[in-house]
């Protein structure tokens, strides 16, 4: 079985690794290296021992035969940071996403996931109007009227799978990876506070809902959505009717809506609830009190957790009786990897059911 060029690349990527300095690390030309990653020659057996070293993968990793696929549609920005998405950074997210495939598909081939809801497929086209669609979601899920409690949990029931990641340090808030025979996988950056995983979770889930195909349109149509499903139109505009609307209402109302300051003015402005003024005069005291970047602190809550992922992790050490070991072995990763990709103390969380496959 010869090594497969392709899973060169995929570790390259995944580490962020020039091919001018990979090819140096490999002891081989880059002209050579771009060859072998495009599958034109096969890599001898020094390359491939010399790729465990430089890419921290096991040799097995190197003849795998998965799919490799493409950067998803959408790839949602930070807010509030204007760095763009290089090339090399988004070459690392997308070998990371198609990694976590590859491991999605050998933890499913164990354990069968079973899910009580569905996500409901309501392609703007038909119905218009994102607003509409957040309700008919929420109705779909019979979600009471409110705040929605735990958005990830009413994600993972409906067969969204959650995954946390820095993102190789990339200004990307979170990014949907959907491929052929797996459930979709929405990966949040962990990095940024708990508000804003909550609403990129509610954006990503907006374009698996609406968006079978790219348009121009589509990411102002995913943040509609978000707003709408996280602050349904009738349920928040009671707080902000006949009341004065400032910094201290915004504040007041993050905590228990769980979304940003920012996300309420922005959907009081939406609803028409704020003036033109009242809005640019909020704006600038964000501005001045230097809130884009940052809320306080003191009006964190905390983060919701993704469990069904880690939960299949467990089902192979628990129900399975892999030791780590095996499962890096399973995975194609080095022990020192599996850390990286997971966390492996036991959830304290009530965990998703699953089936033992045998």
């Amino acid at each position: 079985m010869s090594a497969n060029g392709s899973m060169l690349r995929l570790a390259r990527q995944r580490k962020g690794i020039q091919q001018t300095d990979a090819a140096s690390r490999l002891g081989i030309d880059q002209s050579l290296l771009s060859r072998i990653e495009n599958g034109f020659v096969e890599p001898r057996e020094e390359v491939i021992l010399r790729a465990e070293s430089a890419y921290d993968l096991p040799r097995s990793f190197f003849y795998l035969t998965d799919p490799v696929y493409g950067a998803p549609v959408s790839v949602h920005p930070m807010w509030r940071r204007k760095a763009d998405v290089t090339i090399r950074e988004m070459d690392a997210i997308v070998a990371e996403l198609n990694i976590r495939v590859m491991h999605l598909r050998r933890f499913l081939d164990g354990a069968e996931y079973s899910h009580a809801n569905d996500l409901p497929r309501l392609d703007i086209e038909d119905y218009g109007d994102a607003e509409h669609i957040a309700g008919l979601v929420r109705a779909h899920w019979k979600v009471p009227r409110g705040p929605i409690k735990d958005l990830t949990l009413l994600a993972e029931r409906a067969g969204v799978l959650v995954s946390l990641s820095r993102l190789t340090g990339a200004s990307v808030s979170g990014v949907t990876f959907a491929t052929p025979g797996l459930p979709p996988l929405v990966v949040l950056n962990s990095e940024q506070p708990a508000d804003r995983r909550r609403f990129t979770l509610a954006h990503e889930l907006g374009h698996l809902v609406m968006h079978r195909f790219p348009s121009p349109t589509m990411e102002e149509e995913a943040n509609a959505f978000a707003s709408a499903l996280l602050m349904p139109a009738a349920d928040i505009r009671p707080y902000f009717v006949g009341r004065r609307i400032d910094l201290a209402l915004l504040a007041s109302l993050k905590p228990e809506w769980k979304v940003a300051m920012q996300a309420l003015l922005m959907r009081a402005s939406s609803l028409n609830l704020v003036t033109r003024n009242q809005s640019q005069y909020l704006w600038k005291q964000i501005s001045a009190r230097r809130l884009r970047l940052r809320e306080p602190p003191e009006l964190d809550f905390e983060p919701e957790r993704p469990t069904v992922i880690d939960t299949m992790l467990r089902v192979h050490i628990d129900a399975l009786g892999y030791s780590q070991g095996e499962v890096a072995q399973l995975l194609h990763l080095g022990e020192h990897g599996l850390r990286e990709f997971y966390d492996l103390s036991p959830p304290a969380s009530a965990r998703p059911k699953f089936t033992v496959m045998k």
